[in-house]
């Protein structure tokens, strides 16, 4: 079941990548990546960083754009966002992009120091997967930014629309910060960047033992 959910939204993705950014999404995503930015914080001198969903790439250009040391990886479903992301960015000599699934990362443990996710969490048929696969190839102390439309626990941990290939899912904040508790990912921070999008800034506790 899952594979079929899988197979269909990279399907989805492949057709859309072509024409995804849009006068639309463009704005959209430059409006929330600007507030997320403000909140980003990278100690390392060359920061490794891996954006989950990349989609075409936008939001890896800013961070290297930001972060002149930054070295990041995307990874996406779709082979055709990953070409729009190779064709567009402008920083090739720090940046890469691997097509993946986000329950099952083609990545080391302990490879980044920050995983990034933006609109894209609300896609994944088995947060609770995701989380673990995030939280496996986090360093010790490394941030995870989650960035996506979120709903009031009073409207159940989680809500499902069928816009989308097995469906889309709002989670509640207290629903995130269940999940990373589950992982070995401590939640520091709720913000809201515009209207309903909400980050959630978690760190991989010292200790976690991966696996």
């Amino acid at each position: 079941m899952n594979s079929d959910i899988f197979s269909n939204k990279q399907k989805l993705f492949d057709l859309w990548a072509p024409n995804y950014d849009c006068l639309l999404t463009t704005v959209f995503y430059q409006a929330v990546h600007k507030r997320l930015l403000e909140y980003v914080e990278l100690t390392d001198q060359q920061p490794h960083v891996l954006d989950l969903g990349c989609g075409t790439g936008r939001l890896l250009n800013r961070l290297a754009a930001q972060f002149p040391t930054l070295q990041g990886t995307g990874v996406d479903l779709s082979a055709e966002m990953l070409s729009q992301a190779q064709q567009r960015h402008h920083y090739r000599d720090r940046l890469m992009y691997k097509q993946g699934n986000a329950e099952s990362l083609p990545l080391e443990e302990n490879q980044f120091d920050a995983v990034f996710n933006t609109i894209s969490f609300l896609h994944y048929p088995n947060p609770q997967q995701v989380f673990l696969e995030v939280s496996r190839v986090l360093r010790p102390n490394g941030r995870f930014y989650l960035v996506d439309y979120t709903v009031r626990e009073e409207m159940g941990s989680n809500i499902q629309l069928p816009l989308s290939p097995g469906g889309l899912r709002f989670y509640s904040p207290q629903q995130r910060q269940h999940f990373g508790q589950e992982t070995g990912l401590e939640c520091l921070a709720h913000y809201y960047l515009l209207g309903p999008v909400m980050l959630t800034i978690f760190a991989k506790l010292a200790g976690r033992v991966n696996g």
